[in-house]
């Protein structure tokens, strides 16, 4: 008998090859975790940046951009008593009166918009969100001031698309005066992402709707004089060139201008822009110069009036809030009616943009010249180099086309509307001024005073 074949090499050789196929099983499985964990890793890098985007912080969030919850509750979104109020704050008192929705409308220019426009009997309805881009107290305050005029304002959230849409069910509005942004040229270079959650995606936002209504609402709405950026031409115009932004905030309402012109081309929706120049007076904004100059001079401390690059006094056309109100009901009362319907076009729609300016730029060094005399206190100033933050050494507004077309003419000169200003300012604020003496001596009340 023969000797039984060797089959040691047969056994050592399968055994190797076991060996091999698990050594390359365990480096497929890690390399496919290794892959796996880095897809998730990215994916959970996507939704992070999507969230910082589109859900700042609402510390972090800007006038207009409402912070109540995108889902709102029946407390946001009421019942027949919360229909009830926003019906009767929006229906018109006068014949042939507007039905119009005021974004922003607890900040500066929306609440003497609100007023104005509630005075003459048309019908107003408000949209904000009191955040604390500057002291919410002060948006309270013409909160009140605003109920006393019999307008009613909306907390909720500008990309909220469900609330929106609540109230256009409710509400055929015949127009959208579009007040709310985040604004400040230096509060930029610290939250970026406010700018384009306002300014573009909330802007984005109530156009979606607004085209979808029935009938489609005309748009007057906010853009700025910051777009004219770099422009060495002076006075600025409309037909100036408008595309190189010096600030983020410059960028976001250039954006604004485009996304515009894109719903008018499309949808047939009447739009008309506003860029505003530098604007003041009671009730203003706090994170204004003039504001807190005329704070920092009560109180002792110093203030950095700013020179160019080359020396020169850095100059602004400061515009008092009463003739932009009068430019801001010029433009509601020429806007045409939207073209389209049920989200289409049916024939060309208005598209415009005006300056709403002073015509008269004023050094800011006479800014503070005119406030101490008013407030009867020598300011402590401190001139420094402007810093590159995006701010521009001048703004001069050339306002030949909105006189055209509705008339506007700005009247009051800074010297005057300053002296309005402190007046307000004292009263609200109950410190002492000149101007306030002089008005207690003329047995006046300071305005501000009940608020």
């Amino acid at each position: 008998m023969g000797s039984p074949p060797d089959t040691s090499k047969t056994i050592k050789l399968e055994r190797y090859n076991s060996y091999v196929r698990r050594i390359q099983s365990t480096k497929l499985l890690n390399a496919s975790s290794k892959l796996i964990f880095r897809t998730t890793l990215l994916i959970a890098l996507v939704l992070v940046l999507f969230f910082t985007i589109n859900y700042p912080p609402l510390s972090d969030r800007p006038t207009g951009f409402f912070s109540s919850s995108r889902f709102p509750t029946s407390s946001a979104i009421g019942g027949p008593n919360w229909e009830k109020q926003v019906r009767h704050s929006s229906t018109p008192r006068r014949p042939n009166g507007f039905s119009i929705l005021v974004t922003g409308a607890a900040g500066f220019i929306g609440s003497h918009c609100s007023i104005a426009l509630k005075k003459r009997g048309d019908g107003v309805l408000g949209l904000d969100n009191f955040n604390s881009y500057y002291d919410p107290s002060l948006k309270r305050s013409r909160q009140k001031m605003l109920l006393k005029n019999q307008v009613f304002i909306v907390d909720g959230d500008l990309n909220d698309a469900v609330l929106l849409a609540k109230l256009f069910d409710v509400v055929p509005f015949s127009h959208i005066l579009h007040l709310a942004a985040q604004a400040g040229v230096r509060y930029a270079m610290q939250n970026p992402q406010s700018y384009v959650s306002s300014n573009i995606a909330g802007f984005i936002n109530l156009l979606e709707i607004a085209k979808s209504a029935n009938p489609q609402p005309a748009i007057v709405w906010a853009s700025s004089s910051s777009v004219y950026g770099l422009n060495d031409k002076v006075p600025f115009s409309e037909l100036h060139r408008t595309d190189r932004p010096a600030s983020l905030y410059a960028a976001t309402k250039k954006a604004g201008e485009e996304i515009a012109h894109t719903y008018n081309h499309i949808y047939g929706l009447s739009l008309t822009g506003l860029r505003f120049f530098t604007v003041y007076g009671p009730w203003g904004r706090p994170d204004m110069a003039y504001f807190f100059f005329t704070k920092d001079i009560l109180q002792g401390k110093s203030i950095d009036v700013y020179q160019t690059q080359e020396g020169k006094q850095v100059a602004r056309d400061f515009t008092y809030i009463d003739d932009v109100v009068k430019g801001c009901v010029g433009a509601l009362d020429t806007a045409e009616k939207s073209t389209g319907s049920g989200g289409k076009k049916k024939k060309p729609a208005q598209l415009r943009v005006y300056n709403l300016g002073n015509t008269s730029p004023v050094p800011v060094g006479q800014l503070v010249s005119i406030l101490e005399s008013l407030l009867g206190k020598k300011a402590k100033k401190h001139v420094v180099g402007m810093p590159r933050n995006g701010d521009v050494p001048f703004t001069h507004a050339n306002v030949s086309l909105a006189y055209r077309d509705f008339g506007y003419k700005p009247s009051t000169d800074l010297a005057s509307g300053l002296r309005k200003f402190v007046k307000w300012y004292s009263g609200y604020y109950g410190v002492e001024t000149r101007v306030k003496k002089e008005i207690q001596g003329a047995g006046e009340v300071p305005e501000g005073g009940s608020a």
